[in-house]
């Protein structure tokens, strides 16, 4: 993954981290412009709706969160993401459906997105199994022309990259009261811009997600959430992430998480109201960049909408 190539990279050119803007900038001067890789949060068991469509809807109230990461503090040019999200079932409904819009920042490069998103569920007696798929259009940028360079005038620094692609993706989640499982695509297209601007379709990006999740009543006043997310990419490394999270009376959350390779994540939620959660991350790095990094901050506001015909208390949400 992209942490690994950086990592090496420091390592073997003894980098210090004010010269780092230069190393993002060398990872991404190749003839095509790769721009659909995903960015991902540290608190994504709690609204996986960026990496699964089918968790579109997944409550029947109006959903809104938005999620703001500062990665790798202290090193210049690293990642910086943020996004707004919104969606929503009508009570009794099948059809769930949401929108997104975020911001990638690295280094030189940029991306900035919109998705919209469609579920469908069929219900069972305690369970229900959801179908969705997500689309949408992002704007990858790469400010080739702001870097500096020890040899001036060379030409693959001379124009940026500014341009449109279009986003598919796929997702199924299955859920119980007590356990949910889902498998994601959330990019099935690998679309690049090349050094003219001009956007390629090459065909499958092979992003593959897989998720699951077991809720433990251990008391009245305690509850246990074991989670695991595994990550396939082509050409990289296969990843996971394994998470656990104790709820104390269904107000306060408390939890870690392990990152391969990459991090230890320590997490805190807060349901200040029923409607109202206040969420935060901090990942201790432990990879290769860890003497240049001071960690990563992760924010999470979220806001849902009770149905208001019945006035019901909403429980907190675990998945």
């Amino acid at each position: 993954m992209l942490h690994d190539i950086i990592s090496n990279l420091l390592i073997s050119l003894n980098l210090p981290k004010i010269r780092l803007m230069l190393c993002f900038c060398l990872l991404f001067v190749v003839n095509s412009m790769k721009a659909q890789q995903e960015p991902m949060y540290s608190q994504y068991m709690f609204n996986m709706l960026h990496i699964n469509p089918a968790y579109a809807g997944n409550r029947a109230v109006d959903n809104i969160t938005t999620l703001y990461r500062k990665q790798w503090v202290a090193i210049e040019g690293a990642p910086t993401t943020a996004s707004l999200s919104w969606d929503r079932r009508q009570e009794g409904s099948n059809v769930g459906y949401g929108l997104q819009i975020y911001n990638d920042q690295l280094g030189i490069e940029s991306t900035s997105g919109v998705q919209a998103f469609y579920s469908y569920r069929i219900p069972f007696e305690k369970s229900f199994l959801s179908f969705g798929l997500s689309g949408g259009v992002l704007n990858y940028r790469a400010a080739f022309s702001q870097t500096s360079t020890t040899q001036s005038g060379d030409p693959l620094f001379q124009d940026d990259v500014n341009g449109w692609l279009p986003t598919i993706g796929f997702g199924i989640l299955y859920a119980t009261e007590n356990w949910y499982a889902g498998l994601s695509v959330p990019a099935l297209l690998e679309t690049k811009i090349n050094a003219d601007n001009q956007q390629v379709t090459t065909g499958a990006n092979n992003h593959y997600f897989l998720t699951g999740g077991y809720i433990f009543d251990v008391s009245e006043i305690l509850k246990l959430k074991p989670s695991i997310l595994l990550k396939a990419v082509r050409g990289a490394p296969f990843e996971y992430d394994i998470n656990l999270n104790a709820w104390i009376q269904n107000i306060m959350g408390l939890g870690v998480s392990y990152r391969t390779g990459d991090a230890i994540v320590a997490m805190f939620e807060l349901q200040i109201f029923p409607e109202f959660r206040l969420g935060y991350a901090y990942d201790y790095t432990i990879s290769n960049l860890k003497p240049y990094s001071k960690g990563t901050h992760e924010l999470m506001l979220r806001y849902e909408f009770g149905n208001k015909k019945n006035q019901r208390v909403l429980s907190p949400r675990y998945y």
